[in-house]
């Protein structure tokens, strides 16, 4: 299966308690950071709730 990059790059405050969450369980907290995910149907709609706040590349 494909990886995917997931950079968090905008801020968390001022937004729902579920989408804080979700930033969490996709294993970002600091603005800048970089985590590489499966790119499975689970982590495809977790980003896809938060892609204003993400950006996604895909990897090899």
């Amino acid at each position: 299966m494909a990886k995917i990059k997931v950079t968090k790059v905008r801020s968390a405050i001022n937004r729902t308690l579920r989408q804080k969450r979700t930033l969490e369980a996709l294993g970002l907290k600091k603005i800048g950071q970089v985590v590489e995910h499966e790119a499975n149907p689970n982590i495809l709609g977790m980003v896809a709730k938060v892609s204003h706040l993400v950006s996604v590349e895909e990897t090899n």
